[in-house]
């Protein structure tokens, strides 16, 4: 069970000088909500926004990550003794000696239900675990990633054919809210009580291999569409057709197919290309080689021509 964070800075302010890290959209939303942001580092070079963050803000006030050095930024910050630290889709660790400059340390946005799927890819995790419900979780940014108390939490239900782009998409609107409801409470002056996060309820979501990409054909159809979707549209699960690597981009159980087929074994059948799985057989939808695109019909031409099995 979760318990009240206690021994570090209250966030009970009522007035609050922010330096932002992460994408643009966040920062100019709270600009908007008239937070005075100090600092705003963000995690792309001309991410879009950019322009009209700098315009808003100055543009010796933005700065973009991979042009500037720990060293130079946290000299900057210890110069400007900001009230808080603001993160979000700042997609790598923040060193706790940047987070200290902050009075009020720092918080960021997750985008799962911590401690659920702490690390860099909950989406793919997410959606390759058959998770129903996931979510976003603002939270204190601690030193061991991800682990920090939670401030507030929102749950969203997962679409059964979202891929992982549509997770993202989808699960960014409630992120911004719930990081500016967080923050409006503070600028309100209210007391923004804390959890510790249950770490018997820990799961990790590191970024994928190459081996979790390779497509396995002995695998349930359900377990491969959803490590499809979950890889989908970038980097993508592959396969091999014809001695070519072909990443599937898109897939759907097969209505049909022939049942003389082994797992790893394609067909065309009924005009579509399916290729058999430990359990049933799926239709190759979209697909991609060597950076062009491929519809159905292209991907069953390409079985058809193969004269071979796919390959895995």
């Amino acid at each position: 069970m979760s318990r009240l964070a206690l021994g570090r800075p209250r966030l009970h302010a009522g007035g609050v000088r922010i330096v932002y890290f992460g994408l643009p959209l966040a920062a100019l939303l709270l600009a908007s909500d008239g937070l005075e942001i100090e600092l705003a580092v963000l995690s792309r070079v001309r991410a879009p926004g950019q322009r009209r963050l700098a315009r808003h803000l100055g543009e010796g006030q933005v700065l973009a990550g991979p042009d500037v050095s720990w060293e130079e930024i946290g000299a900057r910050l210890r110069r400007l003794a900001p009230d808080l630290l603001v993160s979000w889709f700042w997609t790598t660790k923040l060193p706790p000696s940047i987070v200290a400059t902050a009075r009020l340390g720092g918080i960021g946005v997750h985008p799962s239900l911590l401690p659920r799927h702490r690390g860099p890819d909950p989406y793919f995790a997410a959606i390759d675990q058959g998770d129903s419900v996931t979510g976003v979780t603002v939270h204190r940014i601690a030193d061991e990633y991800d682990t920090g108390a939670i401030l507030a939490s929102r749950a969203v239900a997962m679409g059964a054919d979202w891929n992982a782009w549509q997770l993202a998409r989808r699960l960014d609107r409630p992120s911004l809210a719930l990081l500016r409801e967080v923050i409006g409470r503070l600028r309100r002056g209210e007391n923004v009580p804390e959890r510790i996060q249950d770490e018997t309820e820990t799961s990790w979501a590191p970024l994928p291999s190459v081996a979790d990409a390779a497509l396995c054909w002995t695998w349930a159809t359900d377990k491969l569409l959803r490590r499809v979707r979950a890889l989908a549209p970038a980097p993508g699960a592959f396969t091999e057709i014809g001695g070519r690597i072909v990443t599937i981009l898109e897939a759907r159980p097969a209505r049909d197919f022939p049942w003389a087929l082994v797992p790893g074994e394609g067909a065309v059948w009924g005009g579509a290309a399916v290729v058999r799985t430990g359990d049933g057989a799926v239709e190759l939808v979209r697909g991609e080689v060597d950076g062009a695109l491929l519809d159905s019909g292209e991907l069953a031409s390409l079985i058809a021509q193969s004269g071979e099995l796919v390959i895995v």
